[in-house]
């Protein structure tokens, strides 16, 4: 066969491959299902209808649909909303093997270093050695740090005033006790220094990242810059303690400085840096400080509630030494309160939910999910339907005695694996609940207004609760300090 004609034929059956697999490709493509549902309005989505009330939202959707599963937009992004207790399993089962937390690159330029953006073994090694810091020893001796900075704040802040706005102390307190337990700060002037950065580094770390003079994102900037230059002051001042003496009083800072990770590597300086800058970060602004204030709100509408509470908390309180600070078994008796706390939970979520985007393709419930796809988990689409808490409205925290609800149904935080199961045991490493003796409160003021709800950071709509003191009585102070995944 001439040269000639030899290339021509394989130049015909070249074509007539390609031809046929691309004739393939766009069969199977056409066939493949994505998830129901519509963007919305250009730019914004649906964004607005989704803050406006989640519950409803949702509810609307799944129903309209028929599936668990949708695509909408929100917050300029399109994303795919995965409802019900079977997703709620898929997402956090299949975290760092087929998606990963999303965060925006405000967030990723801002705290370049952090945990938040690990993934795979490293994600996993590091959530390894965080767990470290969580033994029992240690864990025992932050609830009485607990207690003793409750007791502080109480003093200081509440008492000899007639009214008090909750949730701006809760915050104050929070954020207070994570300096303490973190970075080791106990400086009142100091930790308010410390809180002001905190508060306009807020202010640009969602919005748009642009980094020049006089936008938020600017001044968000230099305010994590100078907290990074003071936290290197305090490093400098810790290289020198490694003493197991030493290690046994250690905050966080001080331990991830000195702590070997599986490989026996200790952490970079830059990534102690940033990572203890975002715990500080939660502990000033997760929604636990909503919790907080809702707790109390709820005390005073329910009487009833209230009053077991009390008693539950006076039994400890009567079993203790004057002056003696509660422990891990006293937390482990607050059977009731507990019960109270997640009930309020439910009802009033501390996380609005998180965003995750896919590392590959993947199939769901025969739904295509593309690698790259934004998805997002949240509480409301399990903690109000009535197929899984009967009366939804109705405040009952007898839903959470034995078993409580079905797995995967209450998701305050997340994985309801680390909330739901054992919750008394978990208690030591998510929460203390100080009881602080002296006050009853009755609700003045109950005034709903959103502070800005951004879901990737649990950042929940805020209550300006203003109450007065009207009779001895105890108030309940919880600081639930749960895994930032």
């Amino acid at each position: 066969m001439e040269p000639v004609h030899l290339c021509l034929l394989l130049s015909f059956l070249s074509s007539l491959l390609a031809s046929l697999f691309f004739y393939s490709y766009k069969h199977k493509t056409s066939n493949v299902s994505f998830p129901p549902g519509t963007h919305g309005w250009p730019l914004i989505g649906e964004t607005l209808s989704f803050f406006h009330n989640p519950v409803r939202f949702i509810k609307e959707r799944t129903e309209k649909y028929q599936s668990h599963v949708f695509k909408t937009s929100l917050l300029t992004h399109p994303m795919i909303i995965f409802c019900g207790p079977a997703e709620n399993k898929f997402l956090f089962s299949n975290e760092n093997k087929l998606l990963v937390a999303w965060w925006p690159d405000s967030a990723k330029k801002m705290f370049p270093h952090s945990l938040l953006f690990y993934t795979g073994d490293k994600a996993h090694s590091t959530r390894r050695l965080r767990m470290k810091l969580m033994k029992p020893d240690d864990l025992q001796r932050y609830v009485g740090i607990m207690d003793a900075v409750a007791q502080c704040n109480m003093k200081e802040e509440w008492e000899g005033k007639s009214e008090v706005k909750a949730l701006s102390l809760a915050k104050a307190y929070n954020f207070c006790l994570s300096c303490r337990i973190m970075i080791g700060i106990e400086d009142p002037d100091r930790i308010m220094k410390l809180m002001m950065k905190f508060k306009v580094l807020l202010k640009g770390l969602m919005g748009i990242p642009l980094d020049f003079p006089g936008t938020a994102f600017y001044k968000a900037m230099r305010a994590a810059e100078a907290m990074r230059r003071e936290f290197k002051s305090m490093i400098e001042e810790r290289r020198a303690v490694s003493s197991e003496k030493k290690m046994q009083e250690m905050d966080l800072l001080s331990w991830l400085l000195v702590t070997e990770d599986d490989a026996g590597e200790l952490m970079p300086k830059e990534e102690v840096l940033d990572n203890v800058l975002c715990y500080l970060l939660a502990g000033h602004e997760a929604g636990t400080s909503s919790t907080v204030a809702m707790v109390m709100k709820y005390l005073a509408q329910m009487p009833h509630v209230y009053d077991e509470v009390l008693k539950e908390q006076t039994d400890i309180a009567m079993s203790k030494e004057d002056d003696q600070l509660l422990d891990l078994e006293d937390i482990k008796k607050m059977k009731f309160t507990w019960n109270v706390v997640c009930e309020v939970m439910r009802l009033s979520p501390p996380a609005q939910g998180s965003f995750r985007v896919a590392l590959t393709d993947f199939t769901y419930a025969g739904y295509h999910i593309p690698k790259g796809s934004k998805l997002l988990w949240t509480p409301h689409s399990t903690h109000k339907n009535p197929e899984w808490f009967p009366e939804p409205e109705k405040f009952d925290p007898s839903r959470f005695q034995g078993k409580g609800p079905a797995p995967h149904t209450f998701t305050p935080f997340g994985d309801s694996d680390r909330t739901n199961t054992d919750c008394h045991s978990r208690t030591s490493s998510s929460s203390a609940p100080p009881s602080i003796l002296g006050y009853r409160f009755c609700l003045l003021i109950a005034h709903m207004k959103s502070i800005g709800s951004v879901m990737a950071y649990g950042v929940v709509a805020g209550v300006l609760i203003v109450w007065r003191k009207v009779a001895a009585s105890v108030v309940i102070c919880f600081n639930l300090l749960w895994d930032m995944e």
